[in-house]
């Protein structure tokens, strides 16, 4: 799980994600057919939001930012994304120039709040609308901005070089606070600026407090936001996790660093670089130019948006779109693109860095084809444009214009078509004949399920309805596309669009890798967790992983156990092993308990550190606090170096789903193992081998030396046993040498495999 920064470890990870289908990963950028830049996010139960600004206004040989609009997108799934196109558009709107880096949040009675900048450092304004595409209008009383450096604002910008780039953040109890600054770089102009960018000692961020109505605020509660660190200059940025407040931000060296405080004024504690400059593989795409992010949760899971340059450098084949005045091959420069990918946090709450990929998250649900979608709904696209109609005091309005004489196409990922799709509706204006959009399944030249020609109309303003039956759509179909034919360029619009038919295949729940259920009591291999089910909603994956790659395949001879999870499980002498576990990430396993009552939980586990630990829950329900892995023995081959740790439990009776949730940084578990009644013996030793779920592991029951530890380390005891079965019992009955006195804990360790386990006293 996630790239081990740990030296001599030869360990995995647990998991990926469930993938609803082999094509659950989504392609980045989100949006091919124009060029979109410093975008922020936000979320609700339903959808996660982005808004960005564009450069789609700037020439091919632009020599400068021509910033104009403000965008809005959301998914529910995370693939499959829809662009309402201009929600906000300063050439429409009275009073302010261009709008450029915004912040975004909607609040805990769904109302979203945007900040935006006025120009290029003249102030910041505050528009809200009950709806992500609007209409958007000016709360703040008398139409003012909420900082403005000439006047009409509530106060000034307070010295900062750059009076831009705001953000907008709604703490878990309602209370709104905004960000704003940049700049502040000393030159030979002014080597001592007011307000610093320096290495170490930067002070251009201000954080100010809303009132109750976020409309306004208190001059008064104006803060400034020092932090340590490389040098700020823009794109300030809070967020919460776990009671943490995060500072992030855009250095001058062109990366994302950040801070975290228990408050959300501050102070921040510098902790980190959180993005680098965006990368994959060691090729950079983003032309080592600005940088701009934004950070929002959503259904459990943690997503940073932020720009890059892949479509203008046409980066891993992306197709190129020519700039706003025609021409091919824009400067990079000025001409971005918006990307998403997950990432996760530390066990103690740091922030791992991000890890920019070309797939993005994974699909969280599949998708509902069986609703009434404005056009740009896709999770791919090509050969399109967009067009948008933005009015003062209307809801934002786009269209789809289909490149139809070339390869022109709209991709859906993960649609759950249920029994069968019988028709296809779509709302579009057509000023040629011939016109029309095939249903194709698994490419643009895949099977055709049906053909829909459009009807004349008198303008690309004019739109009617048209349908037209499908046939072979049902269950899941894992690419599904609009593919738009016509003998000319530019002569269709298209506004909705959506699927008659069933309605959606009944999921299938999870359900035990080897077709059995465990046994309680009884042993529970930690590689061999539940199949994912498949189907709609939440709740069908059976594991989660911060990483893609199976680590453990190449101990496998490059197989991976568990081919397409990504859990790194490695093969070694006595079986396989479940490694690389990072905090967050989990397994679950379906179980059946013979009977209600006490039991005792053994768990052979093995780590480098002494952060590791781990948790058990019984259908959502904790039934252990954080069980913490012991450190292996300095000058050990630590991930060779297994320790039992165990607890007392309370299970129920019957069926269940078990997770194992890692708390802490990594660990390997090889397996776990529970006992009747409290503080039970273990009757399964490390290299125990059970008939049932048996994975091929040793059973040592040749004559070895073992060594006994007190809790502290000191040696106490040697003696020979067949197995660490004998061996505690050896010990724990007195037999041994040394052990007739020994109270507590003490660690057993097989001299020749250096396998170490947990024993108690019985006296």
């Amino acid at each position: 799980m996630g790239v081990k920064n740990l030296a001599n470890t030869s360990i995995s990870t647990l998991f990926t994600i469930a993938g609803l289908t082999s094509f659950a990963l989504a392609d980045n950028p989100i949006s091919s057919y124009h060029y979109l830049a410093d975008p922020a996010a936000t979320a609700d139960d339903e959808y996660f939001y982005i808004i960005t600004d564009s450069d789609d206004p700037a020439p091919y040989n632009a020599t400068g930012y021509s910033i104009k609009a403000l965008y809005a997108f959301r998914s529910k799934d995370m693939k499959n994304w829809t662009d309402f196109g201009i929600i906000y558009d300063a050439r429409e709107v009275e009073g302010i120039g261009d709008i450029w880096a915004s912040g975004i949040a909607v609040d805990n009675n769904g109302k979203f709040h945007i900040v935006f900048p006025d120009g290029g450092g003249s102030g910041i304004g505050l528009i809200e609308s009950d709806h992500i595409e609007g209409p958007y209008k000016n709360p703040v009383a008398g139409g003012k901005k909420l900082i403005n450096n000439w006047g009409g604002g509530i106060a000034d910008c307070d010295g900062l070089d750059w009076c831009f780039d705001p953000a907008i953040f709604i703490d878990d109890d309602g209370t709104a606070y905004f960000t704003v600054g940049g700049g502040g770089v000393p030159n030979d102009k002014n080597p001592n600026p007011k307000r610093p960018a320096i290495d170490n000692g930067s002070d251009n961020f201000n954080i100010y407090k809303f009132n109750s109505e976020i409309n306004s605020f208190d001059v008064n509660t104006k803060t400034h936001l020092p932090i340590g660190g490389p040098a700020t200059m823009e794109a300030s940025y809070i967020h919460k996790y776990k009671g943490n407040y995060y500072l992030s931000y855009s250095t001058r060296d062109l990366r994302i660093a950040y801070g975290m405080s228990s408050s959300p004024m501050g102070p921040y504690t510098y902790k980190g670089i959180f993005m680098g400059n965006p990368s994959i593989n060691g090729q950079n795409i983003n032309s080592y130019n600005n940088n701009h992010h934004g950070i929002a949760e959503f259904k459990g899971h943690w997503y940073v948006v932020y720009h890059d340059r892949r479509i203008a450098n046409g980066y891993d084949g992306l197709e190129k779109i020519p700039a706003e005045d025609g021409k091919a091959n824009p400067d990079p420069a000025y001409h971005r693109s918006v990307s998403v990918d997950e990432f996760f946090y530390n066990g103690d709450g740091t922030m791992k860095e991000l890890t920019f990929t070309k797939e993005g998250p994974k699909q969280l649900e599949n998708f509902d084809p069986y609703d009434w979608y404005p056009a740009l709904t896709s999770s791919k696209q090509k050969g399109i444009r967009s067009r948008s109609n933005f009015v003062v005091g209307k809801a934002a309005e786009t269209f789809l214009l289909p490149l139809s004489t070339k390869e022109s196409w709209i991709r859906v990922s993960g649609v759950d078509f249920g029994t069968a799709a019988t028709g296809f509706t779509v709302e579009a204006a057509s000023i040629a004949d011939g016109n029309k959009i095939e249903i194709r399944t698994g490419s643009a030249t895949g099977t055709l399920a049906g053909t829909c020609t459009l009807q004349k109309t008198a303008n690309k303003n004019t739109f009617v309805e048209n349908s037209c039956e499908v046939s072979g759509l049902k269950g899941i179909v894992e690419q599904l596309f609009l593919v738009f034919k016509g003998n000319q360029d530019s002569t269709m619009a298209i506004k909705a669009w959506g699927f008659e038919g069933s309605g959606t295949t009944p999921p299938e729940p999870q359900k035990p890798f080897k077709g059995t259920a465990w046994e309680i009591p009884g042993k529970i291999e930690m590689e061999d967790f539940d199949i994912p089910g498949t189907g709609r909603g939440a709740g069908l994956d059976s594991y989660s992983d911060n990483d893609s790659e199976d680590h453990g395949a190449t101990s496998n001879n490059g197989v991976s156990y568990r081919e397409g999870t990504g859990v790194d499980i490695y093969k070694k002498a006595t079986g396989y092993i479940v490694g690389y576990n990072q905090a967050g990430e989990w397994l679950e396993y379906t179980v059946n308990i013979k009977e209600a009552g006490d039991y005792t939980m053994f768990a052979a586990v093995a780590s480098a550190n002494n952060t590791s630990s781990f948790k058990l829950s019984i259908d959502g329900n904790d039934i252990t606090e954080e069980i913490a892995v012991p450190q292996a023995t300095s000058g050990e081959e630590n991930y060779d170096d297994y320790n039992k740790v165990s607890t007392n439990v309370t299970l129920p009776t019957g069926e269940h789903i078990l997770r194992f949730t890692v708390t802490g940084d990594w660990m390997d578990i090889d397996y776990i193992n529970f006992e009747a009644g409290k503080d039970a013996e273990d009757s399964k030793p490390i290299g125990y081998v059970d008939a049932l779920h048996s994975t091929g592991k040793m059973n040592y029951s040749q004559a070895t030396h073992f060594d006994v530890f007190s809790i502290n380390g000191k040696k106490v005891a040697s003696f020979t046993a067949h197995s660490f079965a004998e061996a505690t019992k050896l010990w724990q009955d007195g037999l041994v040498k040394g052990s007739e006195n020994s109270i507590g804990i003490c660690l057993i360790r097989n001299r020749s495999n250096g396998m170490v386990a947990k024993v108690r006293a019985k006296r």
